[in-house]
């Protein structure tokens, strides 16, 4: 199977504020990510990884009818091909269990399944989800955010991955080669060390070139949403990501 090439966060910059109903919420999104989205593509092939989507995040086309299993806020979209078309069919999540998600996915949660020993764990499946749908729609959100800062970087970088959602950590990343060996480039909705959404820079090597004010984190360096603009926030992201990669140089 796959996995993240993004190393442990640890604590990032302080918050400022986040909205109270986003951590239970992006903690369900991620479990949800975790046992229903990637869970279905790697039944079809190991691969577990996501991708960002317009509204949300979602799989890859995977299986015998390249099925498509998107979250959009509290919907899950489940699209498939047949003889007659691509149909999409959805379910609203609010009130519902992971089990129902499960089911609608057409997901077998009693597979096995490792996404990694940071990943939620299946936990009740039959618990009702804990969802608030203001909440779900700014935690998902921030993953299209990430997904154009991190296209606008893409032609700077040397031999870059794929940008993907990678359910352990449940953040957009992509790795790339510098001067000092290589860095995972992302964009997190939050974490318990970092509640609200923020990009990040965390260069493999030990070391932290040039300005020291600029790595304010353990794994190297972070902007939150609060200290970026609340009404676009990509230009001052992708500033800061071509700041960090400057200090890191060419590879």
């Amino acid at each position: 199977m796959t996995t993240s090439p993004r190393p442990a966060p640890g604590r990032g910059p302080a918050s400022h504020g986040t909205d109270a109903a986003d951590g239970p919420t992006r903690r369900e999104l991620q479990r949800l990510a975790t046992h229903v989205l990637a869970r279905g593509r790697a039944d079809h092939g190991g691969r577990f990884g996501l991708r960002a989507t317009p509204s949300g995040i979602g799989t890859p086309p995977f299986g015998p009818v390249d099925t498509v299993l998107r979250l959009s806020g509290t919907v899950l979209i489940r699209e498939h091909q047949t003889g007659d078309g691509a149909p999409a069919e959805t379910i609203d999540l609010t009130g519902r269990t992971l089990a129902g998600a499960a089911e609608f996915a057409g997901v077998d949660l009693a597979s096995t399944f490792d996404a990694g020993h940071d990943a939620p764990l299946l936990g009740d499946p039959d618990a009702p989800l804990v969802l608030d749908p203001d909440a779900a729609v700014a935690v998902l959100s921030w993953f299209a955010i990430g997904a154009r800062v991190l296209d606008a970087v893409l032609p700077q970088l040397s031999v870059p991955t794929a940008a993907q959602v990678w359910p352990e950590h449940f953040d957009l990343g992509l790795a790339a080669a510098t001067g000092s060996g290589g860095v995972t480039i992302g964009a997190s909705p939050g974490d318990d060390a970092v509640p609200e959404p923020y990009v990040y820079l965390a260069p493999w090597e030990a070391g932290r070139p040039g300005d020291p004010r600029f790595w304010n984190a353990p794994f190297g360096a972070a902007v939150t949403r609060s200290e970026l603009d609340a009404v676009d926030p990509v230009p001052g992201a992708v500033a800061f990501v071509r700041r960090g990669l400057e200090l890191l140089g060419p590879a």
